[in-house]
């Protein structure tokens, strides 16, 4: 069987197609939405990169593909999601991350200050997973506000506690190197 080429020359005029075959504007705020969603996979893949050899990983695999679900979602217009059988967000992911959280939290000092992002590789690494997971959620509402009924149901929740367990997945992440936090100190005039 011949190998399929990367490149299909369709979306040399600006437009990509989605998963039910409409074809959009590549300056589509849909599309920028996806990509967003995209790119925190690609940072999650980084900071994978740098955790060690004996870090479960299976749980951050299940999240990027979840992650895969979400973007396949928002490929996709609602009314035709369906009719592809497109994967959805489990509620079951969303009590799981919640577990995972309160998890490694129990094993971390309480904050008293807000914290400097930093430290190891690995905790600087899920800290930037942490501002772009922001980036994407702030971008979800913006397209639900726009295109109400086209963010999937727990898309919203996914993404909020998302960013939730990568401030503390940095934070665990120091920890185990037994890195200190750097504390905020607000400016003194």
């Amino acid at each position: 069987m011949k190998k399929a080429t990367v490149y299909t020359r369709t979306g040399d005029e600006g437009t990509t197609g989605l998963v039910g075959g409409t074809r959009i504007k590549k300056s589509d705020p849909r599309i920028y939405l996806y990509g967003e969603v995209d790119e925190l996979n690609s940072h999650i893949g980084l900071g994978i990169s740098f955790l060690p050899k004996d870090f479960d990983l299976k749980f951050l695999h299940e999240i990027q593909s979840s992650l895969f679900d979400l973007g396949s979602n928002l490929a996709c217009e609602k009314e035709k999601r369906e009719q592809f059988k497109l994967p959805q967000v489990k509620d079951t992911l969303i009590e799981r991350l919640e577990k995972e959280i309160d998890q490694m939290d129990s094993l971390l000092p309480p904050l008293k200050t807000f914290i400097l992002p930093g430290g190891s590789l690995e905790a600087s690494a899920f800290h930037v997973c942490r501002t772009v997971c922001r980036k994407v959620e702030r971008q979800l509402v913006d397209f639900e506000d726009q295109h109400p009924g086209e963010v999937p149901e727990s898309g919203l929740r996914f993404i909020n506690r998302l960013s939730d367990y990568f401030f503390i997945l940095a934070r665990y992440a120091n920890h185990l190197k037994k890195i200190e936090e750097i504390q905020w100190i607000p400016s003194k005039e």
